[in-house]
C-alpha cells in the first residue's frame, strides 16, 4: 500500500454460504491454527522480497496451497499465486486477496525475527523489510485457506485465493501487481461475484477495523513537466528565456486547480510538487527546468479534469514568459472504491468478528492501493485492521513504511477470521 491509510469497509456475507442452521454463527480459528499463522508470518518477515521478486514467498504459498489439495496457478504477473477452492455445490465465486511484496527499507526494530535481507533497488543494494505488513496479509490468507479447506462441507460455490506481487509498484521498466494480473486474465475465466481485502494499519489499536462506503483511498498519479527556455548569462536575462521564472509561475498557478477550479464539495484533491531541478551555476540561466509531482483525488471524473487543467495551466504559464512546457502524466492506481451495498451487508458480520466497539467508520485516505483495480471489475470491500498494541497511542506508533514498523501479532487472529467469515456468511 502506498503511504497513508485510515479507513476501509466492512461486510456481512461470504463467498459461500454456511448451512442455514449456522448462518449467524461466527467461526473462530483454533489456538493451533493461530500459532501456525504467527509462525508463517515470522518466517515471511525474516525473508522479505521486493516487488516482482517474491520468488521464495510464492514458493511458500504454493507449497501450502498444494498440500491443501487446491487447484493452483503460479507465475501470474511474474510471481503471483492463485488457487481455487471448489465446494462442489452451486453458489457464488468470491475472491480473497493478499499482497506479498516488501519495501526497500532497512529494518531497525529489535525483533528476534527481524529482517537482515538485502536487495537491489534502482541499481543500488538496499535493506529489505516488510515495513507495510504484507507478511501479515499473506499469513492470514494462508490460514483462511487452511480453515476453509478443512470446513469445505459447510461451503457452497467457490473461493479464489489471490496472492499478489508488486502492490508497492513494479520496478522501473516493468509491469506488475493487480493491473498485470488482470491483464493476464485473472478474471477472464473465473470472475468473482465479490472480492475482499485487508490491510494492517499502525494508526489503530490491535483488532480495530476501519471501513468506509464508496471512495476509501485516493487515486495516485505522477506528473512531470519539462520547462524549456533559452540559456543566457545571469547578468543579461534579456538575452534568453528564463525557465526558472516560468517554472515558478507554473508551480504557483497550478495550485489554483484545486483551490479555485475543482468542486471540492464533491471530492477532495491534492496536487503537490516533489522535485524541482534546474541549473548548474549561480550566474547561468539554464535551458531547462524539470518538475515532478503527484496528484491524489477521490473521484474518477474529477481526476481526468485535473489532468486537463494541469496541462493547460503549465503550457499557458510557460507561454506567458516565452518558455514552453511539456507535460507528461503517468496514471497510477485508481480510486479504491468500496461497494456501498457490499459494505452495508458486511457490517454486521464484521462487528461480530471484531466486536461492535472495534468496528469504526474511517476517514478518506490520500494514500493509494492497487486493490482498486479489482474493485473496478467486481464489487469490492477493503478494510484496515489495527496492529498497534492496546495501551499504546497509535498516533505515535511508527507508521507503515517506517524502519521501526511493528505489528502486534494478536491482530492475525482477527484478520484470519475476517477472511473466513466473509466467505462463510456472504450468502446468509
Amino acid at each position: 500500500m502506498k503511504l497513508t491509510f485510515i479507513a476501509a469497509a466492512l461486510f456481512a456475507g461470504s463467498l459461500l454460504s454456511l448451512n442455514n442452521s449456522h448462518a449467524a454463527e461466527v467461526l473462530r480459528i483454533s489456538p493451533q491454527l493461530e500459532q501456525q499463522v504467527i509462525s508463517w508470518r515470522r518466517d515471511l518477515h525474516q525473508h522479505p522480497e521486493l516487488s516482482n521478486r517474491e520468488f521464495r514467498t510464492a514458493r511458500v504459498v504454493e507449497d501450502h496451497l498444494r498440500k491443501l489439495g487446491l487447484e493452483v496457478q503460479t507465475g501470474i504477473a511474474h510471481t503471483g499465486v492463485v488457487a481455487i477452492l471448489d465446494s462442489g455445490k452451486p453458489g457464488p465465486l468470491l475472491a480473497l486477496r493478499a499482497d506479498m511484496d516488501a519495501l526497500p527499507v532497512t529494518e531497525l526494530t529489535e525483533l528476534p525475527f527481524r529482517s537482515t535481507a538485502k536487495g537491489e533497488y534502482r541499481g543500488k543494494e538496499v535493506g529489505v523489510m516488510h515495513a507495510c505488513g504484507h507478511d501479515l496479509h499473506v499469513a492470514m490468507l494462508m490460514g483462511a485457506a487452511e480453515y476453509l479447506v478443512q470446513h469445505k462441507a459447510q461451503l457452497t460455490g467457490k473461493v479464489m485465493f489471490i496472492f499478489q506481487p508488486a502492490e508497492e509498484g513494479a520496478p522501473a521498466g516493468e509491469e506488475g501487481g493487480a493491473a498485470l494480473m488482470l491483464k493476464q486474465g485473472l478474471f477472464a475465466k473465473h470472475k468473482p461475484e465479490a472480492i475482499f481485502g485487508i490491510h494492517v494499519w499502525s494508526a489503530a489499536n490491535t483488532g480495530v477495523v476501519q471501513y468506509r462506503k464508496g471512495p476509501l483511498m485516493a487515486s495516485s498519479d505522477r506528473f512531470e513537466i519539462r520547462v524549456k527556455g533559452k540559456q543566457t548569462h545571469g547578468s543579461a536575462p534579456w538575452g534568453g528565456v528564463d525557465p526558472i521564472v516560468a517554472a515558478a509561475q507554473i508551480i504557483n498557478n497550478v495550485q489554483t486547480i484545486v483551490s479555485r477550479q475543482i468542486n471540492i464539495t464533491r471530492a477532495p484533491a491534492v496536487l503537490s510538487f516533489g522535485i524541482v531541478e534546474g541549473g548548474v551555476r549561480n550566474n547561468i540561466i539554464p535551458d531547462e527546468v524539470y518538475l515532478e509531482g503527484t496528484i491524489r483525488n477521490f473521484d474518477m471524473g474529477i481526476r481526468q479534469q485535473i489532468f486537463g487543467l494541469l496541462k493547460q495551466a503549465a503550457e499557458a504559464s510557460a507561454a506567458a514568459t516565452g518558455a514552453t512546457a511539456e507535460v507528461k502524466i503517468e496514471e497510477g492506481y485508481p480510486v479504491t472504491l468500496n461497494d456501498p451495498e457490499l459494505t452495508a451487508r458486511s457490517l454486521p458480520i464484521l462487528q461480530q468478528v471484531a466486536g461492535q466497539d472495534k468496528v469504526l467508520e474511517g476517514q478518506l485516505v490520500t494514500g493509494a492501493e492497487d486493490f482498486s483495480y479489482y474493485a473496478l471489475e467486481t464489487p469490492g470491500l477493503f478494510v484496515f485492521l489495527g496492529i498497534t498494541p492496546e495501551g499504546q497511542d497509535p498516533a505515535k506508533a511508527p507508521a507503515n513504511h517506517s524502519p521501526y514498523f511493528y505489528a502486534d501479532e494478536k491482530a492475525l487472529k482477527t484478520g484470519t477470521e475476517m477472511f473466513i467469515n466473509w466467505v462463510l456468511h456472504y450468502s446468509s
